[in-house]
């Protein structure tokens, strides 16, 4: 039977994404994989695409690389055809029923016919042209959904890591192969760029730069000619990250939560959360991660990660948080005595928003600070990273309050230590942050923040 993976490159595309992801649920069920690549969101991305995609990894950004990385992904499936799908384009229904008989029928690669999803009579003119133009040229673009088999895919060497025109790249060395099938059904892209910039602007934008493409320009200047944001330099940085983590036990895990969901849900999205903070975790690609475990390594949850997980386990111990963060900090600390210290991030698993670009933005500014946080609406934080040890910054604090942020602050001044903070995340703590996490997987519009009793 021949298999087909959805690759999606994702950009900071935030709630809106849940609807695309959803729209192609009808070809999960019938065994299609799809694999969301991230280029380094921060906004609601990578909570979303976890929710609703079978694997959801981090790469460098640009679609070629993220398509490249999402293509190379070991999953455990076969993958027989390969179909690049941009985050607000649309499949039709039936799209790999459609891909699979023309690959039978003997194609190695193709696309779909384009519609652009406005009423705007020049938007169904240009949606027209880029259709013609393609099957008197042979050349697709990423909005038209490419499609190849997995061993062409291979056998051309991929995408280009440039920064725009790789799908235009990517056609010509497959037209060397053949021409491309081309499926009438058409996929459906949002009109965003055209109502951003205006629809002449934008299309003689297009053939300006396909122009220069064509005489040579350089992919950089092409990218700093339409406004392509230039992918930020890799960090070297290297540092530890210690997540805090509950057991997932019914009546003691989210209880705040089980009032309104049920004790057994509380304890799955317990569960839930932890797997998802491990994963971003193993994304960012910082350093060792550990996972802090309470109430001891004991429980089947974390003796089933030991098993499928390579990750260090340990106990919390002591007794309020402010303790056992404390430990964590000191055990980790200590292990550097004797060599260079390595910064660390701790962060808990009540936080579903957190992404890997927030664990490497906080990494970054500790190149800079003695301490980093990424604070909770709720007036704690979610995060705290260390370039050195600061026992006093856990001292005497009100756990649980509205009053986490500011002690935390003054225990910092005090110290004299020198700390920045990120933008501010929100948890999922109390009845109404459930609701707002729901509707954003939903992709329904939510309360601009969660309430607090």
């Amino acid at each position: 039977m021949t298999s087909l993976r959805i690759v999606m490159p994702v950009l900071g595309e935030g709630a809106d994404l849940a609807a695309r992801l959803r729209a192609l649920d009808g070809l999960r069920e019938r065994g299609v994989e799809v694999v969301v690549v991230d280029g380094g969101s921060s906004d609601a991305t990578w909570a979303v695409a976890c929710r609703h995609a079978d694997r959801v990894m981090l790469a460098p950004r640009g679609r070629g690389s993220q398509m490249n990385a999402g293509a190379a992904a070991a999953t455990g499936r076969s993958c027989d055809i390969l179909l690049f799908l941009h985050g607000d384009t649309q499949l039709p229904c039936d799209a790999d029923r459609l891909v699979v008989a023309a690959v039978v029928a003997g194609a190695s690669w193709g696309r779909f016919d384009v519609r652009i999803d406005s009423p705007h009579p020049l938007l169904r003119l240009v949606g027209f042209m880029i259709n013609l133009r393609s099957r008197l040229t042979g050349i697709a673009t990423g909005d038209q959904a490419i499609f190849v088999r997995r061993d062409v895919f291979e056998k051309v060497g991929g995408f280009a890591d440039i920064p725009l025109m790789e799908d235009i790249d990517l056609s010509a060395r497959l037209r060397r192969l053949g021409r491309p099938a081309c499926l009438r059904p058409p996929v459906v892209t949002s009109a965003r760029r055209w109502d951003k910039h205006g629809v002449m602007r934008t299309v003689l934008l297009m053939w300006r730069l396909r122009a220069m493409y064509f005489f040579g320009t350089p992919p950089q200047a092409l990218a700093d000619a339409y406004g392509y944001a230039r992918r930020p330099p890799a960090s070297s940085v290297i540092v530890a990250v210690a997540i805090m983590a509950k057991a997932p036990i019914p009546g003691l895990a989210k209880t705040r939560l089980a009032p309104v969901i049920g004790v057994k849900a509380a304890a799955r999205a317990q569960r839930r959360f932890t797997l998802q903070t491990l994963h971003v975790a193993r994304q960012a690609a910082l350093g060792p991660v550990r996972l802090w475990c309470a109430p001891d390594t004991r429980h089947v949850f974390f003796r089933a990660l030991a098993r499928r997980a390579d990750v260090e386990q340990l106990t919390q111990s002591g007794g309020d948080l402010g303790d056992r963060l404390r430990q964590a900090m000191e055990q980790h600390f200590a292990r550097g005595v004797q060599s260079p210290r390595v910064p660390l991030l701790i962060v808990g698993t009540d936080c579903p928003l957190l992404s890997p670009c927030h664990l490497q933005q906080a990494a970054q500014a500790l190149d800079r600070h003695d301490v980093v946080l990424i604070p909770a609406l709720d007036g704690g934080y979610v995060l705290i990273g260390m370039r050195r040890p600061i026992p006093r910054v856990f001292d005497a604090v009100a756990w649980s309050t509205p009053q986490v942020l500011q002690q935390t602050r003054d225990r910092l001044r005090a110290a004299n230590a020198s700390w920045v903070e990120l933008d501010p995340l929100w948890d999922v703590d109390e009845p109404p942050d459930w609701q707002r996490y729901q509707q954003l997987l939903a992709g329904l519009d939510a309360p601009a923040s969660p309430e607090h009793p």
